[in-house]
């Protein structure tokens, strides 16, 4: 889903939203209480911004999960969200408003990441042996990394697909969630800033 509207960027960049859709996204469908309890805040304060999310198309009502009726199940609305500078580009307040959102974003994932790092003697070896941190600094054009995030993209989902598949046929046995960060973005060194 491509966010392209102002109203729904302002809506998205809020960090407790960002944070239930996360959680949700994970989990794939959940009550406002069990949010609630995920994230530490108040079951009324979640409803209010789960509401919120929802008004926007981000997140809908799901089918409920349980016999108790006065559950409110809700799931993401699409796979994921998109936010193209080529969507914004002629407008100003949207091009700061996704600035606003992706710097809240660069801090959630860098504290998720960071949290990692205190627990990784908590995984086993396997995991520890699995997990990846990198940096490549190739020399593009923009037409080359527009390639790369497309193929980067694609390969992503094929393993979405694959756990899902497996997920669905009950191969759960060792499956984790699993937080994968791209940036791909230029840069100058300070020779290349030089008058």
């Amino acid at each position: 889903m491509r966010i392209t509207d102002l109203g729904t960027l302002k809506a998205f960049a809020h960090p407790l939203r960002l944070t239930l859709y996360r959680a949700l996204h994970v989990a794939r469908t959940a009550t406002a209480s069990q949010l609630a309890g995920q994230v530490g805040e108040a079951v009324s304060l979640v409803s209010y911004h789960l509401r919120k999310l929802a008004e926007h198309g981000l997140i809908e009502e799901a089918a409920p999960q349980s016999g108790d009726g006065r559950e409110r199940w809700w799931r993401p609305a699409a796979e994921g969200l998109t936010v193209r500078y080529e969507d914004l580009k002629g407008a100003p307040e949207l091009v700061a408003a996704q600035g606003a959102l992706t710097r809240i974003l660069l801090e959630q994932r860098a504290a998720l990441y960071r949290r990692h790092l205190d627990e990784s003697a908590t995984w086993s070896d396997d995991w520890r042996s699995a997990g990846f941190d990198a940096e490549y600094l190739p020399r593009l054009t923009a037409p080359e990394l527009a390639d790369l995030q497309r193929e980067l993209d694609a390969l992503i989902r094929k393993y979405q697909a694959l756990g899902r598949s497996a997920e669905a046929a009950g191969d759960t046995r060792g499956r984790e969630n699993v937080a994968i960060h791209l940036y791909g973005f230029p840069f100058r060194t300070r020779e290349d800033r030089q008058p």
